[in-house]
């Protein structure tokens, strides 16, 4: 991971090698930094364990959407038309979207603070994550692991920036793929295989109604509006995250795209849908119980599972989920840093395509700044990675619900106007500012009051009610002017 660092620090002295790679990633590189910044022990951990303790087999459908949904979908929706209209308007992050396109600095402002906030409860749940299987599978406090985890990214991150961390992704990647498949065979090989397992499964009764059997090895499970509730989280919330979204900007081109789209969608289906069929079968072994609530952990799960397997298997669950988190934190503390400094410390004002510049700056002066730039980042990369070592040692419990606040707050913001505004020319300023507050304003209402709407259901209604508020205000607000508008969408007849 250093050495790739190294390889990749001369394609890291500017802004835009270092943030995008210079916006020339591979489909190979692109698909797996897609797929690694996806699914980290939050998923593996966290969400694997509880929905597959609540619904069984039928958690396999997360997998299926998030595949089908948070990826296929995702390329063929927000891809294309992601990578031309920023590349257009010069966009380098979200947020740069958000401002340049809607032509307010105001907007930009805000959704680089939104991102910023809403981060840290995700890096917060990577890090429990970890730490369940590091007190499983070793001796050594995981407090080591983790700083030795941290330093590692910080290098590479720092080093190579973007390219140093798709190329790592894509290493992370492989191993992510091997290691499930190897532990989904070693976890059904000890339950006397598949369909002894599945058998096992189909005569644990169900929790609402003890006489009802087989509930848990059924096509839809016991609960199948929480189910959706679920799918509709996980996978169409990646279309609104900055982390997730900032992929298309540094493809090579349209057939690039057009296969990374088929690579990513592979990738999801094996990974994402692996482990939540592997958590489908946590009922089948005993977790731990809280002794003062006496509530399951439900992030006692997965880990329950894998402590009986052979030594070798556990490295290799070790390595998985390393793997799986060290590529979510380097693409999350590099969002971070990049929305930072190019959205708060440095908000550069760009002039919008058929605009005349007024005054040009000098090559020189301009070098320096965009070094400058670099520099910023990359402090505040070591910035943002303490404090995530801070949560780390002190790290919160339900992955699930840090990251249903996390991916609601974002997803429910930024989705409807990010994916809107690609397609359609009259969304408004206002129409913006409208789904700010409503994505955030639910979240954190909600939090506030206790969560009388489960943080993952309250996330899904965020994001799904942010289109209707976003059409709504549009139509009813003052439009912005038709020749800047037209401006921003040539980029699409090229």
């Amino acid at each position: 991971m250093v050495g790739v660092g190294l390889y990749s620090r001369k394609q890291a002295s500017s802004v835009e090698g270092f943030v995008l790679g210079g916006r020339n990633v591979g489909p190979w590189l692109t698909a797996f930094a897609y797929g690694t910044s996806y699914f980290s022990a939050v998923v593996f951990v966290g969400y694997a364990g509880q929905f597959g303790w609540k619904y069984g087999l039928s958690s396999a459908w997360i997998g299926i959407g998030n595949a089908v949904i948070g990826s296929l979908l995702a390329w063929l929706i927000l891809g294309r038309r992601t990578k031309l209209m920023t590349q257009h308007i010069e966009s380098r992050t979200m947020p740069d979207f958000f401002g340049t396109r809607f032509n307010s600095q105001s907007l930009r402002i805000v959704a680089s603070i939104i991102a910023f906030v809403f981060l840290i409860p995700y890096t917060a749940g990577v890090y429990s994550g970890i730490s369940r299987l590091f007190e499983m599978g070793f001796n050594i406090p995981y407090e080591y692991c983790v700083v030795i985890m941290s330093i590692l990214t910080a290098v590479y991150v720092i080093l190579g920036g973007y390219k140093a961390t798709a190329m790592n992704d894509f290493i992370q990647g492989i191993i992510m793929l091997f290691g499930i498949i190897t532990v989904i065979a070693a976890v059904l090989n000890a339950q006397g295989g598949l369909t002894t397992a599945v058998e096992k499964l189909a005569v644990i009764p169900s929790d609402a109604d003890p006489d009802v059997n087989g509930g848990f090895a059924s096509l839809w499970g016991p609960d199948p509006w929480g189910l959706l509730g679920v799918v509709i989280l996980t996978s169409l919330g990646t279309m609104g995250l900055p982390q997730m979204v900032g992929k298309f900007y540094s493809i090579t081109d349209e057939s690039a795209i057009r296969r990374g789209t088929i690579i990513s969608t592979i990738f999801a289906f094996i990974v994402a849908g692996g482990c939540y069929f592997l958590g489908g079968f946590g009922r089948l072994y005993t977790p731990v119980v809280n002794a003062v609530t006496g509530k399951i952990a439900f992030d006692s799960i997965v880990p329950s599972m894998l402590v009986t397997l052979p030594d070798a298997l556990i490295a290799l669950v070790v390595l998985l989920v390393l793997s799986a988190s060290m590529s979510t934190l380097a693409s999350l503390v590099l969002t971070s840093s990049s929305t930072m400094t190019l959205d708060l410390i440095y908000r550069d004002k760009k002039s919008l395509p058929g605009e005349v510049e007024e005054g040009t700056i000098d090559d020189i002066v301009s070098e320096r700044i965009e070094r400058r730039k670099v520099v910023i980042m990359r402090v505040l990369i070591i910035f943002f990675i303490v404090i995530s070592l801070m949560i780390a040692l002190n790290p919160p419990t339900f992955i699930a619900q840090l990251m249903g606040i996390s991916w609601g707050a974002l997803a429910g913001a930024f989705l409807a106007p990010f994916m809107l505004g690609l397609y359609w020319r009259g969304v408004t300023p206002s129409a913006v500012w409208a789904c700010f507050i409503w994505g955030v304003g639910l979240t954190v209402v909600n939090m506030l009051l206790g969560n009388p709407i489960n943080p993952i259901n309250c996330g899904a209604i965020a994001m799904v009610g942010g289109y209707p508020i976003v059409i709504l205000v549009s139509l009813l607000s003052p439009k912005l002017p038709a020749s800047l508008v037209n401006s921003i969408f040539e980029c699409y007849k090229k």
